[in-house]
């Protein structure tokens, strides 16, 4: 568990975390998510120490990070995947970090397996991986000593649509087993395929937590989009059930929720060709609440 209780930094005059406080449970993964420059990267260094709170205080399972004994076997942490010594190769870091951590050099193995560094790879010099390659080389180092918590700020940078979608099945698959994850990020739709819960800060505030579904209720009220083989029969149906629409392209736009446009169709034995959610959605959410932080639209 990570527990993070009023942590404020400041930096002169300038707050660059201003009284953040959240929770991030076993057995879920949980999204950290704002713009570029939101405080998401300070916040986890003060995580782990490498950088000083200004006030307020970050335990893991109980403890700060400074009191964790062999703490990469307990907390495992990606910042920056190109922050390695370009001049070993990723077998070297990974066996470094074994032996730091007391682990046996077969470990290095199972994890350079793990993330797809093929042997060949695994003794190229860092210097010479790409940036999906550091990405992996990162998440095996950090998963190296078989840890209970992950903190991980963008691990899916430079990482391709099939690479994502393995470190989704690999971090999903983690917390399932009783694991902490917490994962940053400025791109909502990829945390949100894999968040349990999920925090929005800007400008070094949190601004809203929870959910998906806590968070779209805050969004705004239902709304579906729907298209069907008798648009005015269906809009008469739902009439019927005083639910208001609208023509809307080729379909209608209902003041409902999906499942009672679904219901009237089948009531009214209408087939439909179509049916989505058409309300505000996590992505309208997260730019109204970091409006004033977003560089389109607001002239510096």
């Amino acid at each position: 568990m990570i527990e993070v209780q009023g942590v404020t930094r400041t930096y002169g005059g300038f707050t660059a975390v201003d009284d953040v406080t959240f929770r991030c449970e076993p057995g879920r993964v949980t999204g950290f998510l704002g713009p570029n420059g939101a405080g998401k990267s300070t916040t986890m260094r003060i995580m782990v120490g490498l950088t000083a709170a200004t006030k307020g205080t970050v335990t893991i399972d109980g403890l700060p990070f400074h009191q964790i004994p062999n703490p990469g076997r307990h907390v495992g942490v990606l910042l920056d995947a190109s922050a390695q010594h370009g001049g070993r190769s990723g077998r070297e870091v990974l066996t470094l970090g074994a032996r730091m951590m007391g682990l046996p050099d077969s470990r290095v193995d199972e994890m350079l397996t793990l993330v797809s560094l093929t042997p060949s790879e695994a003794k190229r010099k860092i210097r010479n991986y790409s940036l999906g390659m550091k990405q992996r080389l990162g998440i095996a180092h950090a998963l190296l000593g078989d840890p209970k918590v992950l903190i991980l700020d963008e691990p899916a940078n430079g990482l391709d649509p099939a690479g994502i979608r393995w470190m989704r099945g690999l971090l999903k698959s983690y917390a399932d087993r009783g694991g902490t994850v917490l994962l940053s990020s400025h791109l909502l739709h990829e945390v949100e395929q894999v968040a349990d819960e999920m925090i929005l800060i800007g400008r070094g505030r949190i601004v809203a937590q929870g959910d998906r579904e806590t968070l779209l209720r805050q969004a705004g009220p239902s709304q579906a989009l729907v298209t069907s083989l008798d648009n005015p029969a269906l809009a008469a149906a739902l009439e019927a059930d005083g639910v208001a629409s609208e023509v809307a392209g080729t379909g209608l736009r209902v003041h409902a929720s999906t499942e009672t446009v679904g219901r009237a169709a089948l009531a009214a034995g209408i087939v439909l060709t179509d049916l989505r959610s058409g309300g505000a959605g996590l992505e309208d959410l997260f730019l109204e609440l970091t409006a004033d932080t977003q560089r389109e639209g607001n002239p510096a």
